[in-house]
């Protein structure tokens, strides 16, 4: 039995397109071998083997993952992870077609319970008869966590090998539950050279050569941003131009369209580049934090929610190695609300210049969190009492305020009495790193610590 080829939906596809079900072992049209003059280039550059792939050699290589378990001859199920037109479809249909399994495709998309119902049903079929099926999902993170549930017993038993497609963070997007029973394979998003390999095809596909400057060159590997589909779908529109002479960078640029920044406010890329964001300022660099900064603004990143983030760090890794930096954090934040877009960014800017170059210390962050747990260790210990307050006779009378000592009455305006609780050990949560302006509050906390200590010990000996 034959299962009957669909071609899916523009939008279901990947770096070289796809199809719904196939028999395994049928070649794709590839070298000008069978295709129409309509096809995108993209399809009929589809690799027939996985030899044929570009950029995933951690994965394809000769001690790549997927070429080992081949080897074993034990395909397992797996999430495919990684950017649009990387070639997740085309490597499922390939390592179906390695494996000696029937492909069959669904897309979150468009499918729904029904679809694999009857999806199962099939493979079981085909089982019985001795055939293995391979069933690929493509953004199968879209299926909900009831979905998911459902393809738990047929991949457990056998029934196929589930390949699902996700350009998400499938530690999110996937059931636990599911994501026990599959190997997630990452795939890196194409680069220079594996782009470079794709357009040297291109060029031998149509027998055509690219007319383009080096420059324009890169820059065209450039605008693809590691995606090979978007890629080929350039050098289609290239190739459709009468052009007399090579185009450069510049011209190249007004032709096409630039290709929108990969970036999700509410998904994981948002909290990637906030993370590198963060620890390029942590490592006082403040050109990368500029970097990320600008990545997250081209990407539509709510500038607010940035200069939370920036007065956050002011208070947590700057703290008082620099105590100008957390006002510095309200003013940007406060310029950028009077001002808005785009220019109150530069008052944003000016902040992360000034994060990235500042002193750090995270001794404040530090000692907080060491009080609090200290505080949730001893309870309500009364404070002593000679530091409350007696405004009532009985109070007095039952010793508030006794031996008080006023500090500014005092020697170098310092008692050294004891604040802690009666009965409470001394704790030292603070202890400053002598980075900046910290290095002058550790002076200060030394002095007031060896008088602490002075007059302690002159009060055990009266």
């Amino acid at each position: 039995m034959t299962a009957r080829r669909e071609t899916p939906p523009a939008s279901g596809g990947d770096l070289f397109g796809g199809s719904v079900t196939e028999p395994a072992g049928s070649d794709s049209t590839h070298s000008g071998r069978g295709h129409t003059p309509t096809q995108p280039l993209a399809d009929r550059l589809r690799p027939t083997t996985l030899d044929d792939v570009v950029g995933q050699q951690q994965l394809l290589g000769p001690t790549g993952a997927l070429t080992l378990m081949l080897e074993r001859g034990t395909l397992a199920s797996l999430i495919l992870w990684g950017g649009p037109g990387v070639g997740k479809t085309t490597i499922a249909r390939l390592l179906a077609k390695a494996a000696n399994l029937r492909f069959v495709q669904l897309s979150a998309v468009f499918s729904g319970v029904a679809d694999l119902k009857k999806a199962f049903d099939e493979a079981r079929r085909f089982a019985e008869a001795g055939r293995g099926t391979l069933l690929f999902v493509d953004e199968i993170h879209r299926f909900n966590r009831a979905q998911q549930d459902g393809f738990l017993p047929v991949v457990e038993n056998g029934t196929v090998v589930l390949v699902g497609a996700t350009t998400e963070n499938p530690s999110f997007a996937l059931n636990s539950a599911l994501l026990s029973r599959c190997q997630v394979m990452v795939l890196r998003r194409l680069d220079d050279p594996a782009l470079e390999a794709l357009l040297v095809r291109a060029e031998e596909e149509t027998k055509r050569t690219l007319p383009l400057t080096e420059s324009a060159r890169a820059t065209l590997r450039a605008m693809a941003d590691g995606d090979g589909r978007y890629l080929l779908n350039m050098v289609e529109q290239i190739l459709s131009l009468k052009t007399e002479k090579p185009l450069d960078s510049q011209e190249l640029a007004r032709i096409l369209a630039k290709r929108a920044v990969l970036y999700d406010k509410d998904r994981e890329e948002h909290y990637n580049l906030i993370s590198a964001l963060h620890k390029s300022l942590r490592g006082s660099d403040p050109d990368a934090a500029l970097y990320w900064f600008a990545r997250m603004l081209e990407g539509g990143e709510d500038p607010r929610y940035i200069a939370r983030r920036l007065t956050r760090f002011a208070a947590e890794d700057v703290g008082m190695a620099d105590p100008s930096a957390l006002p510095l954090a309200i003013a940007a934040w406060e310029t950028y609300e009077r001002l808005g877009s785009p220019e109150g960014e530069l008052a944003l800017a000016q902040l992360v210049v000034h994060l990235g170059t500042a002193p750090k210390s995270n001794a404040v962050y530090k000692a907080y969190g060491a009080a609090r747990r200290a505080a949730k260790a001893t309870g309500s210990l009364m404070p002593p009492a000679h530091i409350l307050n007696a405004p009532t006779k009985l109070m007095k009378e039952i010793g508030y305020g006794d031996g008080y000592q006023y500090d500014h009455d005092t020697e170098e305006s310092f008692s050294g009495q004891n604040y802690f609780p009666d009965g409470m050990k001394r704790q030292n949560f603070y202890n400053p790193k002598g980075l900046g302006f910290e290095r002058e509050v550790r002076r200060r906390l030394d002095t007031w610590a060896g008088i602490r200590a002075s007059r302690a010990k002159q009060g055990k000996q009266s």
